[in-house]
């Protein structure tokens, strides 16, 4: 098969063996709140991922049912869910405007550990977006202005012509958030924890919503 020499070969008995004292051997704990867990995991992937921790696939599907993914960044999470900011003029921010929902996949390799969501998205509050933004750096925010995010770029120098003029518009002051970008809060139904083991027998926790609680359920790898 033309390209087989790039993919890498299936783990051996003995490679199995050379890795086992690379995976843990205590249990995925089934009890207590899933955004708590995630909060401990993101913590210790961050200690060895560092500021690509908090990246995360976000798929979406078309107006023709067609999933499209992503990676973005992860700004905020707590019980209400999982918060992003982008352009809503965006393909993504369309796709969301047409079906406000989506799943998030977080893959952390150097921990053998995985996390997916799935639910509703929201768009987040005004003052809340606002307040994010302000927190992004000068030449960000001005390339917030600038980009028509998804939208054919007429010409390799298009863009840098955008940020020159946006550039020019808010001169020293101040740097607003513009009305087409902002927040979404992804609310999810179910919250999924994968960790790899030896042999591909992986351990997975699946957090299922019901209500304001959380029932669990293991599941075969």
């Amino acid at each position: 098969m033309k390209g087989q020499g790039l993919i890498p070969a299936s783990p051996a008995e003995e490679d199995y063996a050379r890795a086992a004292d690379g995976w843990e051997t205590t249990t995925l704990g089934a009890d207590g709140d899933p955004i708590a867990l995630f909060g401990e995991w993101l913590a210790r992937a961050t200690k060895t991922d560092g500021e690509l921790a908090n990246a995360m696939a976000l798929a979406t599907v078309d107006a023709d049912g067609l999933p499209d993914c992503r990676m973005v960044l992860l700004k905020g999470v707590d019980g209400r869910g999982f918060t992003f900011y982008t352009n809503s003029q965006s393909a993504k921010g369309e796709q969301l405007a047409a079906d406000p929902k989506a799943a998030i996949c977080f893959h952390w390799k150097s921990l053998r550990r995985q996390v997916r969501a799935r639910g509703e998205v929201e768009a987040v509050e005004a003052a809340e977006a606002d307040a994010y933004f302000a927190t992004r750096a000068r030449s960000a925010q001005i390339g917030a202005w600038a980009s028509d995010q998804s939208r054919t770029l007429e010409g390799p120098l298009a863009l840098e012509r955008r940020i020159a003029e946006a550039g020019l518009r808010f001169g020293l002051g101040k740097v607003p958030r513009p009305p087409h970008w902002g927040g979404y809060r992804l609310r999810p139904r179910s919250i999924e924890f994968w960790r790899e083991r030896p042999f591909r027998l992986h351990e997975r926790l699946l957090f299922e919503r019901q209500g304001d609680a959380w029932a669990t359920r293991r599941l075969y790898p």
